[in-house]
């Protein structure tokens, strides 16, 4: 025999499951000193580049060199002036997550993919693979100059500009960026590790071009070929590999 029981709704609060944005750095070193240098070096100029972004600390990478030891406490407070929130840690040996969970993080649940089913009477449907952060459906478009020392952030999505970015501005955007006139100046796309962003200028004669932390400075000329012409420029290899530079026509 079946019995119904009336159901009461907690009136002051509610339980849900969440999907938040998240922030993931992969920690490849446990020395706090290079860390704190290489952190300095890429976003020192950008204070504003993380905006109290909750973040999960990765270690995996840290396997491959036995179960160092993790300064959790120096690596928080390193963390927090550059504006983001770590909440959790995932990927790290025993020794490494019972740290992390004593420094106050959660334990990050490792993704692991359904297995397939033994059979299905039609093919299913394609579905999306959920991002880690829901992009803008706009890109940020600028139709200004961009004079030395002016830097625009496109924010989770591409970044447009209908005129010149000249030596000394910087544009940088989550995705790609296209420059329908002169790049001058620096170029970062894919600043938040998108290695499948790329830049598109109408005439490139950058400073710095950069893709997902992949970068080429100035300093190395450009072939003769894109130099000054309109040109695309992707990463091959992911975010080891390097810079290609194609020719528009």
């Amino acid at each position: 025999m079946s019995v119904a029981l009336a159901g009461r709704a907690p009136a002051t609060f509610e339980i849900k499951s969440a999907t938040l944005p998240l922030v993931s750095l992969l920690l490849k070193s446990a020395d706090m000193q290079a860390l704190a240098a290489e952190l300095a070096a890429r976003f020192g100029e950008h204070p504003d580049f993380f905006d109290n972004d909750p973040l999960v600390l990765d270690l995996s990478p840290l396997q491959t060199q036995g179960d160092v030891a993790v300064d959790f406490s120096a690596l928080l407070d390193l963390l927090h002036r550059y504006r983001v929130l770590p909440i959790a840690a995932r990927g790290g040996s025993p020794a490494q997550m019972s740290a992390a969970l004593a420094a106050g993080l959660a334990a990050a649940p490792e993704a692991v993919a359904p297995p397939p089913p033994a059979r299905l009477p039609t093919p299913p449907s394609p579905s999306p693979a959920p991002a880690a952060e829901a992009a803008p459906s706009t890109a940020l478009v600028i139709d200004r100059p961009l004079r030395s020392g002016q830097q625009v952030y496109a924010r989770g999505r591409d970044l447009v500009v209908l005129s010149m970015v000249n030596a000394g501005a910087e544009v940088i955007a989550d995705g790609s960026i296209h420059v329908y006139a002169p790049l001058r100046g620096k170029a970062i796309a894919g600043a938040r590790g998108n290695s499948a962003a790329r830049i598109f200028s109408l005439c490139l004669e950058p400073e710095l071009i950069s893709i997902a932390g992949v970068y080429r400075t100035s300093e190395v000329p450009l072939p003769p070929d894109v130099l000054s012409k309109p040109t695309q420029v992707r990463l091959v290899g992911g975010v080891d590999g390097k810079l290609v530079m194609d020719p528009l026509t």
